[in-house]
């Protein structure tokens, strides 16, 4: 636990001490700001699609277990394989023991944050698998060796110097720091890695349970390639992914577009529904469909938390936070980051180990403002402050406390503290502030504390009554 709020404190400092890849950040995030406005202008009424969005994902949650079993029955009468999985180490399991009965050597990846969740990519790896992300932002950070810095944009806080350094080091080839032609170097390395692979692995932005389907959006093609040139095809689904009818994708998918890359529409989107048809050119000879619980189910029983499952991983939370405009994804340390995740890690993944990611918010309500879904963010972590506070108490607030409700509390000593605590400032900042005895050093290190009137307000009304 302390080493996760360790960690978490050092990352943050020194992020938000760099002020150039701040700039970055905050001009990136900017610009998007202006073309999601943009896109979100043309519907007919935003904020109307946002309640139709919100009242579709909430039904859906809310008749999740008879949507899962008819998606299942679907998916299976295609021809698919459903697995089911409860925690993040079956999910693995599951994954492993596929790929050791395929006696897989290559395993191509588009991107999905649910294998970042389970920790996937570690996994194959330590079992002396080759693994490949092939979504661009993700394979750049994978050569790097870092993990997503934003759910939709995983390697938005790199320059395209960077980068072009990164491909010369790793891959030998960088003409120039030009997009595309750092996008063609990618690419020649990739198209081989598809033709060769094994098994390619995706995740799901929904799983239809009218049809059995899973639909995939992306802008790069990628996903379709690590779909139909592997024999073996492993889509990894959290199971708050399902939704009940095809015609919801034609709300979900523009909105995941306009929310998520500031587009009216994705690139690519696919529908999967169970391995290749004999008449079909293409396309993997098995499908296995992992649906991941991982928390979900906790969550789900919780009614005022399973509002959180609405979530479409948009990451447009992320994009108005000012706290992860300041200290970006990575200092997180978590698969989820931003608001999101902030709300998200504590519940899935235990309220001692990420309790200090809920105090990670200005609670502006900037998130809220922006959940397409209108997942009621801030007040989640409100929630889950209270719920850290009972269930990880520290000794020195909890005395804190009780001293100053015994002062609240008593008239007179209350008086006694109001006419003595401009003295008692003056002294405090004469004598201790900045040392190693501060009590308030870690406000005090970046703030000033406000100074107390000589004069309290009861003193003032008596005076001008």
């Amino acid at each position: 636990m302390k080493s996760n709020v360790k960690n978490f404190k050092a990352a943050a400092l020194k992020s938000s001490s760099d002020l150039t890849r701040r700039r970055l950040i905050l001009n990136a995030l900017r610009n998007f700001e202006v073309t999601r406005n943009q896109k979100q202008a043309l519907f007919q009424d935003w904020g109307a699609a946002r309640e139709l969005a919100a009242a579709k994902k909430w039904d859906a949650i809310l008749n999740l277990d008879k949507n899962i079993e008819l998606f299942t029955k679907k998916l299976e009468s295609n021809g698919a394989k459903v697995h089911w999985a409860k925690d993040a180490e079956s999910a693995r399991s599951i994954i492993l023991q596929i790929i050791r009965e395929k006696k897989a050597k290559l395993i191509v990846k588009s991107k999905s944050m649910t294998s970042e969740e389970i920790h996937l990519n570690d996994t194959l790896t330590r079992a002396g698998f080759d693994t490949l992300e092939t979504d661009l932002g993700e394979f750049i950070v994978q050569l790097r060796g870092e993990g997503p810095f934003h759910i939709v944009f995983p390697a938005m806080h790199l320059t395209r110097g960077e980068i072009r350094e990164l491909f010369q080091s790793k891959l030998g080839d960088a003409p120039s720091d030009d997009p595309e032609a750092l996008t063609m170097v990618a690419r020649r390395f990739l198209r081989e890695k598809y033709i060769k692979a094994d098994i390619g692995i995706t995740g799901a932005n929904f799983a239809v349970a009218e049809t059995g389907m899973i639909s995939i959006t992306e802008n790069e093609g990628n996903a379709r390639l690590v779909s139909a040139l592997p024999r073996t095809m492993i889509t990894l689904v959290g199971i708050e992914k399902i939704i009940p009818r095809l015609d919801d994708l034609a709300l979900f998918l523009p909105m995941l577009a306009t929310a998520g890359a500031g587009q009216l529409i994705s690139c690519y989107n696919t529908l999967y529904s169970g391995p290749r048809r004999p008449d079909e050119p293409d396309g993997p000879s098995e499908h296995h469909v992992i649906l991941l619980d991982n928390g979900r189910t906790k969550v789900l029983a919780d009614p005022v938390a399973r509002d959180l499952l609405r979530c479409i991983r948009c990451g447009n939370c992320l994009n108005v936070c000012p706290v992860f405009r300041n200290i970006g994804g990575h200092s997180y340390g978590a698969a989820y980051c931003g608001p999101i995740g902030s709300v998200l890690m504590p519940i899935i993944a235990g309220i001692e180990q990420w309790y200090h990611l809920s105090y990670a918010s200005s609670l502006c309500g900037a998130c809220t403002e922006a959940c397409p879904v209108k997942i009621d963010l801030h007040h989640h972590l409100l929630k889950n402050r209270r719920t850290a506070a009972k269930t990880i108490p520290v000794w020195w607030q909890k005395l804190a406390f009780k001293i100053f409700n015994l002062f609240a509390c008593s008239p007179v000593l209350w008086r006694l503290m109001s006419k003595s605590g401009w003295f008692l400032q003056f002294f405090y900042v004469w004598s201790v502030k900045g040392t190693c005895l501060d009590p308030a050093y870690p406000w005090t290190k970046t703030r000033e504390l406000p100074p107390i009137a000589k004069e309290t307000f009861r003193e003032w009304y008596k005076k001008h009554e």
